[in-house]
């Protein structure tokens, strides 16, 4: 794991925001978060500039996303004990959360997640909340599949497909 790490106070707030740049086997991907928390995890293609101007020492919650995902990437980790804010409106949230009850390795459809939120008629608003999720790859999206496919994914579908197949899902 290679980690940069850019350090810029937060918007009005005592905490001091963090981005780490992690070199994953999908590629270069940025973290944001704080000395409390994740806030968002950007895939290859999705991010800001994914470079960081200093280094310095690292937040802990920020380090041990760091060496979960490692853990992740090894094959060696299905979920993750961390501390995440989850920043959206309480349908997305509550989406989010769900996420993270799709079991490794597996897949499901946005009907399926809809009707696992108490909303099955919903599935268009849970696709659309999939599709904003700030912590991809921690509440797992990629696990999110179309009823006739393997749908989309911000990430592009060449992530997606990685992801699946590094949990061994054989769609």
């Amino acid at each position: 794991m290679k980690l940069d790490i850019d350090a810029a106070p937060s918007g009005g707030s005592a905490a001091t925001a963090y981005r780490v740049v992690y070199d994953s086997p999908i590629g270069r991907m940025a973290m944001d978060g704080d000395d409390r928390s994740i806030t968002h995890l950007f895939l290859p293609c999705t991010g800001p500039a994914q470079s960081a101007s200093s280094t310095g020492p690292m937040p802990e919650p920020l380090r041990q996303a760091s060496e979960q995902l490692d853990e992740y990437f090894a094959g060696e980790r299905t979920a993750f004990g961390l501390p995440f804010d989850l920043r959206g409106t309480s349908f997305q949230v509550e989406v989010w959360r769900a996420l993270a009850d799709i079991p490794y390795g597996t897949t499901i459809t946005y009907g399926e997640l809809a009707r696992n939120v108490g909303r099955p008629s919903a599935f268009r608003a849970v696709g659309q909340a999939n599709g904003r999720n700030p912590l991809p790859i921690f509440f797992p999206c990629h696990r999110v599949v179309a009823s006739d496919g393997i749908g989309g994914y911000g990430g592009g579908l060449d992530v997606k497909r990685r992801l699946l197949a590094l949990e061994g899902w054989r769609g």
